[in-house]
C-alpha cells in the first residue's frame, strides 16, 4: 500500500480515495491516515453478520466510487455483493507465482515454506484479480525471484516482499497506459 500511495505522490496517474481494513491494529491505517484518506474499520467484529458486513463494504466503495479496488494485506474473502459489483476490477497481490502456491490456507510463510519443500528454484509475487475462490483469477504480472540453495523461510519472505510494491505499481501503470485492460 504505502509503495503504491507513494508512487500516486510521484505522478502515477490515479487517485486513492478510501482504505478499509480489518485489522484496527495494521500500520496501514496509520498510512492511509498520513496520505489523507478516509479510513473504516470493518470486520467480523464491527458487523457479526457476513452478509451485513458485504453490504457495508460495498456501499462504502460505491459511495467514493472507486474504479478499482486494491487489496494490499486484506487476509478475508470478500462477501458475494462486493465481488460482484466490483467484478474483474478488484485486485490482490500473493507471494507466489500463481496458479502455484494460491489458495485457500495459502498465505505469508505458508508459501514460502511449500516453495522451499519442493526445492523450487524460483519464486515471486503475482498480481490477480480477485474472484470468489482464492487465488483463482487471472493473473495479470508476476516478478521472479530466485530461490538458492540454501533458502530459508525468512530469506525468501524478504526476497518477496521487496518486489511486491513495484510490481503492484507496475501492474497499476500497465493498467492505466492501457498495456492491460481490465474486462467489464
Amino acid at each position: 500500500m504505502k509503495a503504491i500511495l507513494e508512487a500516486i505522490q510521484h505522478g502515477l496517474d490515479a487517485q486513492a480515495v478510501v482504505f478499509i481494513g480489518n485489522n484496527k491494529n495494521a500500520g496501514a491505517f496509520k498510512i492511509a491516515a498520513q496520505h489523507n484518506l478516509e479510513c473504516f474499520h470493518l470486520n467480523s467484529k464491527t458487523h457479526p453478520d457476513a452478509e451485513q458486513l458485504d453490504q457495508t463494504i460495498c456501499s462504502t466503495l460505491e459511495r467514493q466510487q472507486i474504479d478499482l479496488l486494491v487489496l494490499s494485506g486484506y487476509m478475508k474473502k470478500l462477501g458475494p455483493l462486493t465481488l460482484k459489483e466490483f467484478s474483474n476490477r478488484i485486485l490482490n497481490i500473493h507471494p507466489s507465482l500463481l496458479p502455484k502456491y494460491g489458495g485457500q490456507g495459502m498465505y505469508g510463510d505458508r508459501v514460502h515454506q511449500a516453495v522451499i519443500e519442493n526445492q523450487e528454484n524460483q519464486s515471486g509475487a503475482s498480481v490477480h484479480i480477485v474472484t470468489d475462490e482464492y487465488d483463482q483469477g487471472p493473473v495479470l504480472n508476476q516478478k521472479i525471484v530466485a530461490v538458492e540453495e540454501n533458502e530459508t523461510v525468512e530469506s525468501l519472505r524478504e526476497k518477496v516482499k521487496a518486489i511486491e510494491g513495484q510490481l503492484y505499481v507496475d501492474t497499476l501503470k500497465k493498467i492505466v497506459n492501457n498495456e492491460i485492460i481490465l474486462k467489464k
